[in-house]
């Protein structure tokens, strides 16, 4: 069927203006759901304005991000909104789009076959504020802060604003351009005694104690409460974002759930050059919970986070009582997770004990009703298995999805590259991961913190460049399922091989394998760098197996094949 092509300026988009986009943006999209077959909806190359004020507030859950408490209204204010759209691609013709004041900038709801291509998101104005230290010393340090952070200074108070939202303390972060690294840090900034303007947007703050920050380091700070998100994609399938750059999103990221076959291609999530800025996520880069079909994130760019780069995972929801022989009530535990629907007719499921994730019986589910944003009670297939411990959870194993990530770089993250827990085939392939604070893929599954499901049963670590990544408390590649006791006889994970690939490590440790069923670490090369060596007391000498490789409860393992040698580094 021909393609249908529709023009934004010929709903009244002005392209290059102060116009709010808005209006047009919602006729645009009505008219494109009233045609039958594919449409494109063109957008002029220009920088279109996006204001809070005619914007659609429409209720969304999505996981892992706000608690009732923290943030009781759970409306989004819906930049672009696609709901039911099918045969939908957004040409952006390299456009910005600018939104002002706190937005979810694209959500896609219930939409098939969608493609989003050519395009810059951003915020006018962050909700991430940034300055750069002039000066520290005994008691005081002096910053200039970015145009694009506001604030407001009362009785030596200070408060950062914008549009609809201010906030006076939160997480922390310091960026260290040169090294190309950025770090957590406690946020010593809310400790002042005393702020004063010492010019426009030069700030002094006085302590009764020396600041740990050098000039030229760039202080990040925000509120912390993820009430909106970068991107929302739920009950989608057929999604593909490529060639596009999101600069900037406040919340979660980009949030898919419940979606099948979702492809992420050339985007680039970093701040925009010309902006000056150092921060383009909020939290997490790229968040999916309980999809399925094909993932794939290639080729990507992913810089500037205050979390995770890439999660992927389901939910486990603990068991709360029996309302019939053959119906379970189920809870979502999480403070920051609840209200969507977790299963659905024709869903099958695993019972998992809580203390070891072992799985020990099977059903479906024949029907689905929620009582509360909390709780559901499900229909089963049969009666329910005999011994269900007080703790024990449940899995969702018809949403899980086939995962690819390959050619991505990764760097400024102050936490890990990956998180990943799917018990369908994941390849990480041929990516970059430079400076992680914490592991750069991290294999986990928890039935008592985040409740993030998964048994990985088939994942390859193959081609990747791992620079300077982890810590003496977070292995480079960490795979640590949250167990009681571990038991190589139960394994929780299988068959993960990490293989072909260059690790660049001072004397932090490699490996960290637990309760896992055919871990292999082949034909890898690890290159030692003195620097990193002196820092840590190497005095140039390898670091030992016992510190590089750690192995617990693993069965079938083996570690061999691999090389090491010192790298000598470029004055």
């Amino acid at each position: 069927m021909e393609q249908t092509v529709l023009r934004l300026t010929d709903f009244d988009a002005i392209p290059d203006s102060e116009h709010d986009t808005q209006p047009a943006m919602l006729r645009a999209i009505a008219a494109a759901g009233r045609i039958e077959g594919p449409v494109l909806l063109d957008c002029p190359q220009g920088c279109y304005r996006f204001y809070p004020d005619h914007a659609l507030r429409v209720p969304y859950y999505i996981t892992n991000t706000a608690s009732e408490e923290e943030n009781p209204d759970v409306s989004k204010t819906a930049g672009l909104l696609l709901k039911g759209q099918q045969q939908l691609t957004l040409e952006g013709n390299g456009s910005l789009f600018l939104f002002h004041g706190k937005q979810t900038m694209l959500i896609l709801d219930g939409c098939t076959d969608i493609e989003i291509r050519n395009l810059h998101l951003d915020y006018s104005q962050p909700t991430v504020a940034e300055m750069t230290v002039d000066r520290c010393g005994a008691g005081f340090c002096e910053v200039s802060v970015h145009p694009d952070s506001q604030y407001e200074l009362s009785g030596g108070r200070l408060e950062w604003i914008g549009t609809g939202w201010r906030f006076r303390d939160g997480p922390m972060q310091i960026c260290d351009p040169v090294q190309n690294i950025t770090w957590r840090t406690d946020n010593w900034l809310a400790e002042a005694r005393q702020v004063e303007e010492i010019s426009p947007h030069r700030l002094r703050f006085s302590f009764g104690f020396r600041p740990e920050a050098a000039p030229g380091n760039i202080l990040q700070v925000r509120d912390g409460i993820r009430d909106q998100a970068g991107v929302f994609i739920t009950e989608s399938t057929g999604v593909m974002i490529q060639n596009t750059g999101i600069h900037f999103m406040h919340g979660l990221g980009i949030a898919c759930q419940f979606s099948t076959d979702l492809s992420f291609r050339q985007l680039d999530l970093s701040p925009r050059r010309e902006t000056g800025r150092t921060v383009a996520g909020f939290a997490d880069f790229i968040h999916l919970s309980g999809c399925r079909g094909r993932v794939q994130i290639e080729e990507c760019r992913f810089s500037g986070a205050h979390d995770d780069a890439v999660n992927i995972h389901g939910t486990y929801l603990r068991i709360t009582g029996q309302a019939a022989e053959d119906a379970l009530k189920v809870r979502f535990m999480h403070p920051q997770t609840y209200g969507f629907m977790a299963f659905r007719p024709g869903d099958e499921l695993e019972f998992i004990r809580a203390d070891s994730l072992a799985a020990y019986a099977r059903s479906r589910v024949i029907t689905a009703e929620q009582l509360n944003p909390r709780e559901q009670v499900l229909m089963l297939e049969g009666p329910l298995p005999p011994g269900i411990g007080a703790e024990d959870v449940i899995e969702n194993i018809t949403w899980t999805p086939e995962v690819e990530i390959r050619g991505n770089h990764f760097s400024r993250i102050p936490t890990r590259g990956i998180l990943v827990t799917t018990r369908r085939r994941t390849v990480i392939l041929d990516n970059v991961f430079e400076r992680m604070q914490m592991s750069a893929v991290l294999v986990a599954a928890d039935a008592g913190s985040w409740y993030e499901s998964g048994a990985v049963r088939d994942m390859a670590i193959t081609g990747n460049r791992f620079i300077s990544c982890g810590s003496r408390e977070a292995p480079v590649i960490h795979i640590a399922p949250e167990i009681k006791e571990a038991d190589g006889s139960a394994p929780v994970h299988r068959n993960i091989r990490i293989e072909r690939n260059f690790f660049q490590t001072g004397d932090f440790p490699i490996l960290s394998g637990g309760s896992t069923h055919g871990l292999k670490f082949k034909h890898n090369s690890v290159a030692v760098t003195p620097e990193d060596g002196r820092k840590t007391g190497m005095k140039g000498d390898f670091p030992s197996p016992g510190r590089t490789f750690t192995l617990t409860a693993c069965t079938d393992a083996e570690v061999a094949e691999n090389s090491y040698h010192m790298l000598e580094l470029e004055p």
